[in-house]
């Protein structure tokens, strides 16, 4: 678990927690951490130098809805690797009304098991508080988005597809997450469902990222950019410059 990972039962102590936390924790980022996401370790301590000019030190949390799913504390550590205060709660340990007292920066919502119809709070958070104050939806968080703004969540063409990598294709587009990555890129998959090429929303959503086989990898909402998500898992070490996208949000939270 991430050291700036605090899971209070208030909004105040996890406030103070954190605050005691990061001081701890602020002269050991970057150093003696495991490789995730396919980032060298001196691209991961850059990352953390430069936080100062993309972070706002405001103390307004990152909250991360966790589906109950390893890959939630990859994505923590990224957020800490990049000097961003965050929270992790289950996604039956809040409400999202408490979530909204905590005032957060934004809503990071994992991956887990199942349809988006077993995420808990996940798909009331991407609703309510998506458009207030940003999501970052990853898998199963992807398909939360999805589902809350019109899509419908199928099958995926290609069948199971678990720790397999594929080429991804996406929009030049500087305010999408993807910014600054090369078209294609490799991208980690671990999912059986997408959202359905069928019926999309394109009032709502646009598609960012697709595969050869033109299965939706990432997803913008058209009035609120700050609501997006994606298919595979920049978490993992499989997929080519994951810390960036995780960066890129970041960004564009703190803008």
């Amino acid at each position: 678990m991430s050291a700036f990972t605090i899971t209070s039962t208030s909004a105040s102590s996890a406030a103070s927690s954190f605050r005691a936390a990061r001081r701890r924790a602020l002269g050991a980022r970057g150093v003696g951490m495991g490789e995730t996401g396919g980032v060298a370790a001196k691209g991961r301590r850059a990352a953390v130098f430069c936080a100062a000019s993309l972070v706002k030190d405001d103390g307004r949390p990152v909250i991360i809805i966790d589906n109950y799913d390893s890959f939630t504390y990859n994505l923590s550590q990224y957020l800490g690797d990049l000097g961003q205060d965050h929270v992790v709660f289950k996604n039956d340990e809040k409400s999202v009304e408490e979530i909204r007292a905590m005032n957060p920066k934004g809503i990071m919502v994992s991956p887990g098991p199942g349809r988006p119809e077993d995420s808990g709070i996940s798909l009331e958070a991407c609703e309510k508080l998506g458009p207030e104050f940003g999501v970052f939806g990853v898998c199963m968080g992807h398909q939360c988005i999805g589902q809350v703004f019109g899509g419908t969540i199928v099958r995926a063409p290609c069948g199971l597809m678990h720790g397999k990598s594929s080429p991804v294709w996406h929009t030049e587009d500087a305010a999408t997450m993807l910014a600054g990555l090369p078209s294609p890129f490799q991208a980690a998959r671990y999912h059986s469902l997408v959202i359905s090429r069928d019926g999309f929303p394109d009032d709502e959503l646009e598609v960012t990222a697709w595969t050869e086989d033109e299965t939706i990898m990432a997803v913008r909402h058209r009035r609120y950019p700050k609501i997006q998500g994606v298919q595979f898992h920049p978490e993992s070490i499989i997929t080519e410059n994951g810390l960036t996208i995780i960066r890129n949000w970041v960004a564009l939270i703190n803008a």
